[in-house]
């Protein structure tokens, strides 16, 4: 536990000097704290960026899939690529309803 108690104290330190450097230093030791949190915080939304993508692929696979389904009673197909699935996935329904506007007048 001391080990910890030791790194924490080091990094603590550390964003001090930083906050010290931004001129953060009428915040006290509160500056640190501050610059911790932000670094934390991007850090965090860093390694979260990724999985957001893959998540929205997904949700968009499944949605042109489910388009493939209805359309086949119409004889529509459309072809699902990365990004018609990215495209769906992150715009959601007006980005599906532009594809399939895409397929029907441009494609």
């Amino acid at each position: 536990m001391a080990e910890l108690e030791i790194l924490a104290l080091k990094a603590l330190t550390y964003f001090d000097s930083i906050a010290l450097s931004l001129g953060l230093s009428s915040l006290g030791p509160w500056g640190g704290v501050l610059v911790g949190l932000v670094i934390v915080y991007a850090a965090v939304k860093m390694f979260t960026l990724p999985f957001k993508f893959v998540y929205n692929g997904i949700i968009g696979v499944v949605s042109l899939w489910i388009v493939n389904l209805c359309g086949a009673f119409v004889n529509f197909h459309m072809d699902i690529t990365l990004l018609k699935a990215l495209i769906a996935g992150i715009f959601g329904i007006p980005g599906v309803l532009a594809l399939i506007a895409y397929e029907f007048y441009i494609k």
